[in-house]
């Protein structure tokens, strides 16, 4: 018996590795977990930053110390949701039109950002949700512009 740390992958495992690998709840899974990731990162610069509460200096430095680290984990585990749900929802909807149009084009881009934009302003009415698909799609055909500007 081979060892399966030293091995190449026979094709059936790879064919079965793509497979899930190119499904859309893995994909989905994957930039959720990925962007909760950045955004904990990024809340936590973020919150170095700016300090929103005010500094209490009659207490000791041991105290503001760990107020200004309760400060920051709550920024920074607010971000990594905000972020986690944006990635996943753009995945997931990126993906779903991708499979259904079989093409891979800058269309799929930016409407999967028109429905991200809407899907997270849904709380602000039509116009909100109309403001927020027209960012978030703008924003998408840059980005995806720029990166396959070169193609």
């Amino acid at each position: 018996m081979s060892n399966p740390f030293t091995r190449s992958p026979t094709k059936d495992e790879q064919d079965a590795a793509s497979k899930v690998m190119d499904s859309c709840a893995v994909k989905t899974g994957f930039s959720g977990v990925a962007g909760y990731g950045i955004g904990a990162v990024f809340g936590l610069v973020l919150s170095g930053i700016e300090f929103s509460s005010p500094v209490d200096t009659s207490t000791s430095t041991k105290q503001q110390i760990k107020t200004v680290f309760k400060d920051m984990g709550n920024k920074s585990l607010s971000s990594a949701k905000n972020f986690a749900i944006m990635a996943a929802i753009y995945s997931g909807s990126e993906c779903m039109i991708e499979s259904y149009r079989a093409r891979n084009d800058i269309y799929n881009s930016v409407a999967a950002g028109c429905i991200t934009g809407g899907t997270l302003a849904v709380r602000t009415g039509p116009r909100g949700m109309a403001a927020g698909c027209a960012g978030f799609a703008a924003f998408s055909a840059a980005i995806d512009w720029y990166m396959h500007k070169d193609d």
